[in-house]
């Protein structure tokens, strides 16, 4: 444990941070694991929807460095694909 108060502080602040980060990192994931099981099932509307709600995740995780881009691109363009090939 730190003895300084600034390091004291900073501590917490990165606990925060990693617990935000975190929460993030498995937002998106199961946003994805969610459309992957409601293109598996069927329903059109219902993997349109997840697929809105995965866009938008992911680019949230690009904008905050979480992922790389070229990672979010290939995910949302292999979900796409999927759903647009749904019958």
């Amino acid at each position: 444990m730190a003895n300084i108060k600034s390091s004291k502080k900073a501590v917490k602040t990165i606990a925060k941070k990693t617990e935000n980060n975190h929460e993030l990192k498995a937002t998106v994931k199961n946003n994805i694991k969610n459309c992957d099981k409601a293109i598996a099932s069927g329903d059109k509307k219902a993997a349109t929807e997840c697929l809105k709600n995965v866009q938008k995740n992911i680019d949230k995780a690009v904008s905050k460095g979480f992922i790389k881009s070229n990672t979010a691109a290939r995910e949302k363009s292999r979900l796409n694909e999927k759903v647009k090939n749904m019958k």
